[in-house]
């Protein structure tokens, strides 16, 4: 079965070829994020024109870096939710157009849950059930997955995603955007035990909020004097806070769920120092963890591709009526 996949959620534009659910034929990705970086986070009318003019172009370079035709497609499988409104209808109406030229079936899938499923494309046999994490700019989400068909939601953010309180901090440090790989940079050679920072606890204990850390940083920086070895620790010492109570939930939920295996994914899966302590840290409570590749931590399309031949093997039907 070969699928064709659509992303268009934030700034990125991805199109996707993946066969039987595993071969990626192809996957390419167009970002807008230097148009967005002078101003600090995406602005989503900027995104959405640059995705309504990139997505043809490349939906023909997929295509011919795949090396089928257009007919050979057996599902058109795009990101429906969640995202931003004007970039999903790009990315939707263009699956529309195509699966109602070729005669294909199209299929909408869940941006969040397709970062789960892009660790099926990097590794082989998972057994399910899992526990899995997506962690990312702008979702955190601990999920209990019998099924791909069927899952469950056991704790997500009650404010800020993880991915975006890294941005917030890196903008109150002055280090700019993006703001995950600017403070990872920065926390190389940083005292990460220098600086004592705390998430909120939520009642329920498989829910997140870093809002209150970003404020803390806030206030801890009106009180000191700037500096590159300031700078180091503070962005050692959030980093270190924000990962752990990533890592203590995420445990937890396997250990309420009795479940051994532990999915990762999202953008800020790609951070070095979280794959260390995740690793780390599954291993000694005996837990195997798994990561997709770094390309396949950002937004792309063979993730929805890959989810969406997954669905429609279980019966999941979408039609020409498909929306947001």
């Amino acid at each position: 079965m070969i699928v064709l996949g659509i992303e268009s959620s934030c700034d990125e534009t991805g199109v996707a070829i993946v066969k039987d659910g595993k071969k990626v034929l192809a996957n390419l990705v167009a970002s807008s994020l230097k148009l967005h970086r002078r101003h600090g986070g995406v602005i989503p009318e900027i995104a959405s024109r640059m995705q309504l003019e990139s997505i043809a172009g490349i939906f023909t370079k997929a295509m011919r870096c795949a090396k089928i035709k257009p007919e050979q497609i057996d599902l058109v499988a795009v990101t429906t939710h969640p995202g931003l409104p004007g970039s999903l209808m790009v990315g939707i109406a263009f699956a529309k157009a195509l699966a109602l030229s070729l005669g294909k079936p199209i299929l909408g899938v869940n941006h969040i849950y397709s970062h789960v499923y892009a660790n099926l494309l990097c590794h082989g046999k998972i057994k399910l059930p899992v526990i899995a994490l997506v962690v990312s700019g702008g979702h955190t989400s601990l999920l209990h997955i019998k099924d791909f068909s069927k899952i469950q939601i056991l704790g997500q953010t009650r404010d800020d995603a993880c991915g975006e309180a890294f941005d917030k901090v890196a903008k109150l440090m002055g280090l700019g955007y993006p703001g995950g790989p600017l403070i990872e940079k920065m926390a190389k050679g940083g005292n990460k035990h220098k600086i004592k920072f705390a998430c909120w606890e939520m009642n329920s204990q498989l829910d997140f909020s870093f809002s209150g850390i970003k404020t803390a940083v806030l206030y801890y920086l009106k009180d000191k004097k700037s500096g590159i070895k300031l700078k180091k620790d503070l962005a050692a010492s959030f980093q270190e806070s924000a990962i752990n109570v990533l890592v203590k939930k995420s445990l937890l939920a396997c250990k309420r769920k009795n479940v051994r295996n532990l999915l990762i994914g999202g953008g800020v899966a790609a951070n070095s120092c979280l794959r260390q302590k995740f690793m780390a840290s599954a291993k000694a409570a005996g837990i195997n963890c798994f990561f997709p590749n770094i390309d396949l931590c950002m937004d792309n399309a063979a993730m929805i591709a890959g989810f969406g031949g997954c669905l429609y093997k279980r019966g999941a039907r979408s039609d020409l009526y498909l929306n947001m």
